[in-house]
């Protein structure tokens, strides 16, 4: 198979690194991809859609793998089906369930899928009056895409009320913030689960669990995600059941009667109440850095179940996972996540400790190469992943790895699965 990935972060880093293990993988290419992909496949400089479909036409490409939620929100999907191309990703109008947040609000509750209670507004007083109503803290999200930051949780009434000011007027997101989704803070546990669907069938992976904040302890602003560990102990089969009858189906069948089937990844943002699910948020595509620690986890092909989903066969088709657990530690830069940062050589020790060796790896995303030399060019620069027996075994091997790993300015968080720990 030769197959294309769509993206330049750790997330596609980490797909590619799966694939890259394959014998039926004969040729990736990313494009963009980054400073670190080009040790797994060939990067490509092609940016417009119509042109890498083209590519993909005249290089005999079996399978595109979209990356990040932008493309699919451009509908890159429908430009590649259009020239009878296969690709794993939902199309344009499935991938507003990520693009739109008021339009998937109104879905959850068109379809009776637990969500906390909300409004949806671009009107400054509707929404400063039920900011009145609702107990605090309080959350405010911008309509559109924010690259994972558009979401407050507002401390008091007035902090609300500023965030929606500050959406509305276009000063915070621009024009991601026209509308804004007003709705009540849940109180419980949050998760993450990935739902490979093709339209009609679905395959869930374990669940995950990411840290948004930037510091220990859960401190400091929310970030892309600090690291991220699976599967959880959080979850058992009580709750995987009510998420598949509650979410999963109703979601896979309500898009398929709008008109728009769901294909690729539906990444369902959960918080657990009770034990009870609440939807949060879906994606339409895998978290980082929850991607970096599923990839391995998975010991049947991932092209199969990639190129299966992209064709309709999910329901031919039986996937096994590994009993072992991962943790992602994420490393960020300097001055991650308020500014970009100056590029940095990073310097990764020979490991000798062979358990450490057989059972870690580091996911590349911010970094850019030069004359064979890694640099951290700013943001989320690498997720180093441990697998273990245990989560406690994962998660040493993962810091252990993380203490071979240096740049100036490096900047992670101590604690990652603590949660389970």
């Amino acid at each position: 198979m030769n197959i294309l990935i769509l993206g330049s972060g750790g997330r596609e880093f980490s797909i590619g690194r799966a694939l890259r293990k394959e014998s039926e993988v004969e040729k990736l290419y990313f494009a963009p991809g980054n400073g670190a992909t080009s040790q797994l496949g060939e990067n490509l400089s092609i940016k417009a859609y119509d042109d890498l479909a083209d590519f993909a036409l005249n290089n005999d490409i079996d399978l595109t793998i979209v990356g990040p939620e932008a493309p699919l929100v451009d509908g890159v999907v429908d430009i590649f089906k259009a020239k009878g191309l296969t690709i794993f990703g939902p199309s344009r109008e499935a991938a507003q369930l990520e693009g739109s947040k008021v339009y998937m609000k109104n879905f959850l509750a068109k379809y009776n899928i637990p969500t906390a209670r909300y409004i949806e507004t671009d009107h400054i007083e509707t929404a400063f009056k039920f900011i009145e109503t609702l107990p605090l803290p309080v959350v405010v999200k911008a309509d559109g895409l924010c690259a994972g930051k558009g979401v407050i949780i507002a401390m008091s009434h007035d902090e609300a009320k500023k965030s929606v000011s500050e959406m509305l007027s276009g000063k915070a997101f621009g024009d991601a913030g026209k509308k804004v989704i007003v709705e009540e803070f849940l109180d419980g546990y949050e998760l993450s689960m990935f739902a490979i669907c093709d339209g009609e069938d679905y395959i869930l992976l374990p669940a995950a669990q990411d840290h948004k904040r930037l510091l220990d302890g859960d401190e400091g602003p929310n970030t892309g995600g600090m690291g991220a560990y699976a599967p959880t102990p959080l979850v058992d089969d009580v709750i995987y059941q009510k998420v598949k009858d509650r979410v999963i189906r109703p979601t896979l069948d309500g898009m398929k009667a709008e008109g728009a089937p769901f294909e690729g990844v539906l990444f369902i943002g959960l918080m657990i109440v009770n034990g009870e699910p609440i939807t949060l948020e879906f994606n339409v595509r895998f978290g980082d850095p929850e991607c970096e620690i599923l990839m391995p986890l998975m010991k049947s092909p991932a092209s199969e179940l990639f190129y299966k989903a992209a064709t309709k066969q999910l329901d031919s088709l039986q996937v096994e996972f590994s009993d072992q657990h991962a943790v992602g530690v994420v490393m960020a830069s300097r001055d991650y996540p308020y500014k970009s940062s100056e590029p940095a050589e990073i310097v990764v020790d020979e490991i000798v400790h062979e358990a450490l060796a057989e059972n870690s790896h580091i996911s590349y995303a911010g970094v850019i190469e030069e004359d064979g030399v890694l640099y951290a060019s700013g943001g989320r620069v690498l997720v180093c992943v441990g697998l273990g027996d245990s989560i406690r075994e994962a998660r040493d091997r993962a810091y252990m790895l993380c203490g071979q790993v240096h740049f100036a300015g490096k900047k992670l968080r101590t604690d990652i699965a603590y949660q389970a720990l």
